[in-house]
C-alpha cells in the first residue's frame, strides 16, 4: 500500500447525477454520430480576468547548476483588479466575446441582453448557422442561464439549447480548453488596469487559430467517452481507456 493525494472535485456526485452525466454524454454521442451535430454547436462561458494572476510552480523553474541553491520566490496573490470575461465560440473560432461592464454580474437579465448581442453576431458572421436557426447553443447550470426570462427569449427566437448535466465543468470546453490556455499566458504578469486586461485577452482570443478549436471540439468528444465509461464520475486526473 502507498499513500496518495486526495482528488478534489467540484461535488461529491449523488448516484443520480453521475447517471445523468453519462446520459448526457451518450446523448451527445448518438447526436454526433448522426447530423454533424458539432458544426452547429456555439458553446460559452464568463470568467474573471486579473490584472495579476499567480505563476504557476512550472512557470517559475529556472536552470540551475547541480550544485547552485533552489532559486526562492515571495509568496504573492491575485490583484483586486479584475474583469468579467464572456465568450462564445464553435469548432471554428471566436464568434463573440465581451467584457461585462464594472459592478455587473451575469444574471438573468444582463444574459438575455448578451444573447441579443450574440444573435446578432451569429447573423453576420455565421450566415450558413443563422439560415434556418441552425446553431444550438451550449451553456451550463448556472442559475442566470436556466432562469425564466432567458427561456422565454431562447424559445421566442428559436434557438436550440444542448442539455447539459450540473456539476459538470469537466465537459465545458471553456474550462478545459480556453480560459486555461489564454490565463496561462497572463499568469505572472502584471498588465495595470482594466484597458490593458482587456486589450491583452482580445489579441490572444484572435491569436487562436482554427485548429486549435477543432483540436478543442475533438477533446470534448473524447471527455464524452471517459464520462461514459467512469459512469458518471469526475474523470480528469484519471487514466481512463476508451478504446
Amino acid at each position: 500500500m502507498k499513500k496518495v493525494c486526495v482528488k478534489i472535485v467540484p461535488k461529491l456526485l449523488t448516484p443520480e447525477q453521475k447517471l445523468r452525466r453519462k446520459e448526457c454524454c451518450a446523448d451527445w454521442k448518438t447526436s454526433e454520430e448522426s447530423d454533424e451535430f458539432l458544426e452547429k454547436v456555439i458553446t460559452w462561458d464568463e470568467s474573471w480576468i486579473y490584472d495579476y494572476d499567480i505563476e504557476l510552480k512550472s512557470q517559475s523553474r529556472e536552470w540551475k547548476h547541480k550544485e547552485s541553491p533552489r532559486p526562492k520566490k515571495s509568496r504573492k496573490s491575485k490583484s483586486k483588479i479584475k474583469v468579467m470575461l464572456l465568450v462564445f465560440f464553435d469548432c471554428h473560432g471566436i464568434v463573440h466575446h465581451e467584457f461585462a461592464p464594472e459592478g455587473q454580474t451575469v444574471n438573468a437579465a444582463f444574459y438575455v441582453e448578451v444573447l441579443k448581442r450574440l444573435r446578432d453576431r451569429v447573423h453576420r458572421v455565421r450566415p450558413e448557422l443563422w439560415e434556418g436557426r441552425r446553431w444550438i447553443l451550449h451553456h451550463d447550470n448556472a442559475p442566470a442561464h436556466s432562469a425564466l426570462i432567458v427561456c422565454e427569449f431562447l424559445a421566442r427566437n428559436s434557438i436550440t439549447v444542448l442539455e447539459h448535466p450540473p456539476y459538470s465543468p469537466d465537459l465545458v470546453p471553456c474550462d478545459f480548453f480556453l480560459f486555461p490556455k489564454c490565463k496561462l499566458v497572463l499568469r505572472g504578469r502584471n498588465l495595470g488596469d482594466v484597458k490593458t486586461i482587456k486589450s491583452e485577452m482580445t489579441s490572444l482570443l484572435k491569436g487562436l487559430r482554427e485548429a486549435e478549436f477543432q483540436g478543442c471540439f475533438q477533446q470534448w468528444k473524447q471527455s464524452w467517452d471517459k464520462c461514459i465509461v467512469s459512469n458518471g464520475e469526475y474523470f480528469e486526473g484519471d487514466h481512463i481507456d476508451v478504446s
